[in-house]
């Protein structure tokens, strides 16, 4: 069935989990044309019922019971604990999947995700929002014919101190810590702006539940270098700064949600770039996202495999320097 997909008007959706990003993804969902929600499970089953009675869709006894739905494509909306676990069954289960970032633990689990949705020919992506948003395409569309320069630095973070102590952010057991949760975000940013990553520098401090509190990375790439930091105990919500030769662009707060940007050039003018977006903004991702099932890819050009390997590969090199290992690594 899924082979035949773009012959199919509506996409039919699965979804695993029912946290906060669950709820933001059906939002985005409901905004995008020719998808239909039919299947919902939890590992938690007091909010499936919940969440199937304000958005619809039926509520799955089981993991099995939703991947044995008919369903095209399934959003994985866990906790990165489960992320690949989750990923190999709906992909052997024919399913298209999208999972939240970060995709895997590390590098070896997400090569066994990305192994078993090349056998499966099916398509697997990260969820990574940023690039889909209608500030982040202006922007790039916008440098193609009034460009900064070659980019050669890039500097960014977030570090968000009233998240409740209970938060599963705060969980070794859940893959929680700075670095995961939020380091990601970063990771995608100096990747895309600076090319592959060649060496890594991080500091963290730990909290009492094991994870890092707070980390900063340094990082050296084929064309730059990047700055960032990641944390929960200090307030510091930021925008980017992308600098090249000749300007630079501050992605104003919150920049993991683009809707502003400023472009500041070396000949004195300036650019301002103001592209709201709407239902939370995951209806980009949604979007591109079907499309390439309408198309028969097996891999987004946005978010490739690729750029998956190389932002876990950096936060493995962040884990280790820092001192974060997770049980079974």
């Amino acid at each position: 069935m899924n082979n035949e997909l773009s012959t199919i008007n509506s996409l039919k959706w699965g979804i695993i989990g029912c946290g906060r990003i669950a709820h933001r993804f059906v939002q985005g969902l409901q905004e995008v044309k020719g998808t239909e929600l039919v299947s919902v499970w939890s590992r938690r089953p007091e909010t499936v019922n919940s969440f199937v009675e304000q958005y619809g869709g039926t509520a799955c006894a089981s993991v099995d019971e939703l991947l044995a739905s008919d369903i095209d494509a399934v959003y994985i909306a866990t906790l990165p604990d489960s992320h690949a676990s989750y990923s190999i069954s709906a992909l052997n289960s024919g399913k298209h999947v999208l999972c939240e970032k970060p995709a895997a633990t590390n590098l070896s689990i997400l090569n066994q995700v990305l192994e078993v949705a090349k056998a499966r020919k099916l398509l697997f992506m990260e969820g990574m929002k940023p690039p889909f948003f209608p500030l982040y395409s202006k922007l790039k569309e916008h440098l193609l014919t009034d460009p900064i320069g070659p980019v050669g630095y890039v500097r960014a973070g977030s570090s968000v101190a009233d998240i409740s102590r209970d938060h599963p952010n705060f969980s070794y057991d859940l893959i929680g810590g700075s670095l995961m949760q939020i380091g990601i975000y970063e990771a995608f940013l100096a990747i895309d702006w600076l090319g592959a990553t060649k060496q890594v520098q991080a500091l963290g401090r730990f909290g009492e539940t094991g994870i890092d509190m707070f980390s900063t990375f340094q990082t050296e790439h084929e064309n730059g270098y990047g700055q960032f930091y990641c944390g929960f105990d200090l307030h510091g919500k930021g925008d980017a700064l992308i600098c090249g030769t000749i300007g630079h662009i501050t992605i104003h707060k919150n920049w993991w949600n683009p809707a502003r940007a400023t472009i500041n050039y070396l000949d004195g003018h300036i650019v301002e770039l103001d592209e709201p977006f709407m239902a939370g903004g995951l209806n980009y991702e949604i979007e591109h996202f079907c499309d390439l099932i309408r198309q028969n890819k097996t891999e987004s050009p946005v978010i490739s495999h690729d750029m998956s390997r190389q932002m876990i590969s950096m936060l493995d090199e962040a884990r280790a320097q820092v001192g974060l290992r997770f049980k079974g690594e």
